[in-house]
Formats: structure tokens, C-alpha cells, sequence
């Protein structure tokens, strides 16, 4: 391959377009597809010399296994190159299209071969979407030998695989490639091809960071770029800043909505407001923004925030938000967008409370694991002369009436739970003012109760 120092040539010629007969077009991704780990890039966690996929792989003694991981890492690449080196058919199906009758001729082709003493891989893309009978239909095979299962999914197998298949499989986490990696993949792309298109280092550069650490879309943004490069000096075509930018403009960050990404994200963003960083909590509100995450969805979880991280240790702080969301809600972007920013600077700086979130729990289990205790008679209602008659409200103490407006030793709760505390105020913000007030009225009642009782 020709250098010129900066960069790479590549070949975007219909003669390289990989067109074998009968086969038609090949997308890059496809026609770079290693053949052997030697030619993988990426996760040395779990193919190092001495790990145990790596000598399962080199010995060619494979067992069945989940592979896990975002797309565009490597999870089918990975399953072929393992099927390859341990001499074994591989049959492919995908969760998406295929149903339990794909299942069993894939199975009878697995028994034939094993008649004939060879193994037969059966690979499962998007595994996660074989529902429990398509699951249990493979089963028995990956018990006897018939089949050696690997599957590959983006979401947790442990929310969305069966148990029995689970137990079975080694599970393998494979992790976005960096940039490094990606700059990689995508150098040898450009050596195994014939001299035709120039494309820089620096452009190499901004495709791998655009890509996110998935090599399929690097690979697919570097082939775009090079369909639209313009001719040059000497008839070479070149790939301009320009034709590069204009490809990357029209890609989004990759952004796995209700995926394992998705949640991962909005985590960060939430433990980053709780643990005081609003930086942090910028840099993930700014991910999800940018990767599209619906702004309103993101405004009803930084609510929940002001509630159950902060409280009344701030109280102005759940008033923000809602602003935020009406701003979100009424102008939508970039307006919007800035309010949400302001909401989670505020909540990261405020002073931090869980009180109400846990009193909250505390109350809801008190409920749903105790009786359904009566209302006391003097906490009742007695809007006609009946219930007036049968005692209602009789006794009941208006705090208005009372000094300081508190009814020293009035008890509102049933009988049973008088000496229950859920709330138990933070020293912290607001709520070490509310902790003092509530410590001064308790006071107040075990005072009462002393001279009720003395």
C-alpha cells in the first residue's frame, strides 16, 4: 500500500467491492471479518494468553458459552473464529427471524454431523429474543453434545435468558473497543486493500472517535467517507475534511434505548447528582442528550432525584426541577435541554437527604406487612349527627387552639403504632432545622405524658 505519511489509501473501486458471483455486494464490515484471532482486535480481558476463552479457542475444545457485550464488538466474529479453529460447522441463526422450526433443522443438521464425528457450533444472534419454548427447544441439545451453543446478546443474560440455559453456558462480557482499537481495525481495512482512495490519520482519528467504540460502524463510516471522496492531483481520489464531516454530522452516538446502555447511563447520571459531582453529572446528562435520549423522559427521573436524594434538605430543589420539565415540555431543544442542565447542577450541589425516600419505604412496608388497624375515634370524621353520636372526632384536640399550635401528647396514629418513627431528619440543609423542631415537639409530649402520668 502506497503511504503518503499522513494517512492510507483505500479502495472503494466496484472491482474491490467484494461482488463474487452470486454473493452481490458485501458491506466493508463484512469483507474485513477475520478469519483467525490473530486479525482480532479488542478485548485482551478475556482473550490474554492463559484466559481460559483464548486456550478453549487455541486447543480448539470449545464449551458453550454467552457472549455479551454492545454491538459492533466483535460477538459474531468472535463465535465464527472460535468455530473455525476448533474444525466445527457453524450454524448460524438469528433470534430475530428464526423459530422453533429453524431450531430443529438446525438440530438435524447438528445430529448428521456428529454421525460423521464432527462438532457443530450453533451460534444464536440476539439470543435474548428467543422467548422460553424457543430457549427450551435447544436445551436437551446443548445437554447431550449435540450442539455447542454460543450466543450473543447486547442485553444482561441474567434479566432475559432462562435459568437452566444460564447454568449452562459461560457468560463472556465483551467491552467497546477504544479508540486506539478502533484506529486499528480500521488501519488494517485500509492495508488490506488496493491503493485508490487517500484518507488521512486524523480523519482515521475522528471516524474511530465517532464511532463510539463499535468497529462495524467505524467500518461503515470509513466506507461512506470513501464512496463520496473527490478526485485529486494525479487521479487519486481523497477524502476531504469537508466529505468527512458531512458523513459524521448525519451519525448520533450509539445509544441502546431500554438496553443495557441506556440504564447504565442514566445510572451514572444518578449516582454522579447524589455523590455531589455536577460535572460528572453534566458529562452523563450531555451522553444521553446526545445520543438521544427523549428529554422529557430524562426530566421525570431528575424529579424523582430532587425527591430522593435531596428532599427537605432542599425543598427548592423538587420546585427547580419541575420547572425544568415544564421548560423542557413547552420549548423542547436547545431550551429545554439547558433547564434540565441547570435542574442537575442545582440537585448536585444541594445538600443531601435520603429521609423521605427511606420514611417512604419504611411506611409502605409498615403498611403492606401490618393489619389494617381502625381509625381512631377521635381522629374519625363526623360530617352527620349519627356519627357524631357514635363518638367521632369526640376528644379530638385542634392544634390551632393548642400553644405554639401543637397538641402536646395527641397521638394520630392507631393505637397499636403510637411509638412508630419512619422520618428521621439528616443533620444537613433544612432538615437539620426540622430535625431540631421535631426533637422540641417530642419534647413536649413526654412532658405531657409525664404530668398525665407522674
Amino acid at each position: 500500500m502506497r503511504s503518503e505519511g499522513q494517512g492510507g489509501l483505500f479502495d472503494s473501486s466496484p472491482s474491490a467491492s467484494a461482488e463474487a458471483p452470486g454473493n452481490g455486494y458485501q458491506p466493508l464490515a463484512s469483507r474485513q471479518r477475520p478469519t483467525a484471532l490473530s486479525g482480532y482486535v479488542g478485548q485482551p480481558h478475556i482473550l490474554a494468553e492463559g484466559k481460559p476463552l483464548r486456550v478453549a479457542i487455541d486447543t480448539g475444545q470449545l464449551h458453550s458459552m454467552l457472549l455479551w457485550g454492545p454491538p459492533g464488538v466483535g460477538k459474531t466474529t468472535l463465535a465464527r473464529i472460535a468455530a473455525h479453529a476448533a474444525q466445527a460447522d457453524f450454524v448460524q441463526l438469528s433470534a430475530v427471524l428464526a423459530g422453533v422450526k429453524d431450531i430443529r433443522a438446525a438440530v438435524d443438521k447438528a445430529q448428521a454431523n456428529k454421525t460423521m464425528g464432527r462438532d457443530t457450533v450453533l451460534f444464536v444472534d440476539e439470543v435474548h429474543r428467543f422467548n422460553k419454548a424457543q430457549q427450551d427447544a435447544f436445551l436437551p441439545y446443548v445437554e447431550d453434545g449435540t450442539v455447542i451453543f454460543i450466543g450473543a446478546t447486547t442485553e444482561n443474560p441474567s434479566f432475559e435468558l432462562n435459568n437452566a440455559l444460564l447454568s449452562r453456558s459461560r457468560v463472556y462480557k465483551l467491552r467497546n473497543l477504544d479508540p486506539a482499537e478502533l484506529a486499528e481495525v480500521l488501519q488494517r481495512a485500509c492495508a488490506m486493500t488496493d491503493d485508490a482512495v487517500s484518507v488521512g490519520q486524523a480523519q482515521l482519528k475522528a471516524i474511530a472517535q465517532q464511532a463510539d467504540g463499535d468497529a462495524r460502524r467505524a467500518l461503515n463510516l470509513l466506507e461512506l467517507a470513501t464512496d463520496l471522496a473527490e478526485e485529486g492531483e494525479g487521479g487519486v481520489r481523497t477524502v476531504t475534511d469537508a466529505t468527512l464531516e458531512e458523513v459524521l454530522q448525519a451519525s448520533l452516538r450509539r445509544f441502546d434505548k431500554g438496553g443495557d446502555l441506556f440504564y447504565d447511563q442514566i445510572s451514572a447520571l444518578h449516582k454522579a447528582v447524589r455523590g455531589s459531582s455536577p460535572d460528572a453529572a453534566l458529562y452523563w446528562l450531555c451522553r444521553m442528550l446526545d445520543g438521544g435520549c427523549d428529554g422529557l423522559y430524562l426530566a421525570r427521573r431528575i424529579v424523582r432525584m430532587a425527591s430522593e436524594d435531596i428532599g427537605n434538605a432542599d425543598p427548592r430543589a423538587l420546585s427547580l426541577c419541575l420547572d425544568a420539565w415544564q421548560v423542557q415540555e413547552r420549548l423542547g431543544s436547545p431550551e429545554g435541554e439547558l433547564a434540565l442542565a441547570q435542574a442537575v447542577v442545582y440537585l448536585s450541589c444541594a445538600p443531601k437527604s435520603n429521609a423521605v425516600y427511606n420514611a417512604y419505604k419504611a411506611a409502605s412496608g409498615a403498611v403492606a406487612a401490618g393489619d389494617s388497624h381502625e381509625v381512631p375515634m377521635h381522629l374519625r370524621n363526623a360530617p352527620t349527627q349519627l356519627m357524631k353520636n357514635m363518638g367521632h372526632g369526640d376528644e379530638y384536640r385542634y392544634a390551632h387552639d393548642e400553644a405554639d399550635a401543637f397538641a402536646a401528647g395527641e397521638n394520630y396514629f392507631p393505637e397499636a403504632m403510637k411509638d412508630e418513627r419512619f422520618y428521621h431528619p439528616t443533620p444537613r440543609g433544612l432538615e437539620k432545622q426540622i430535625g431540631q423542631k421535631l426533637a422540641y415537639l417530642r419534647s413536649l409530649d413526654q412532658q405531657s405524658a409525664d404530668k398525665r402520668y407522674g
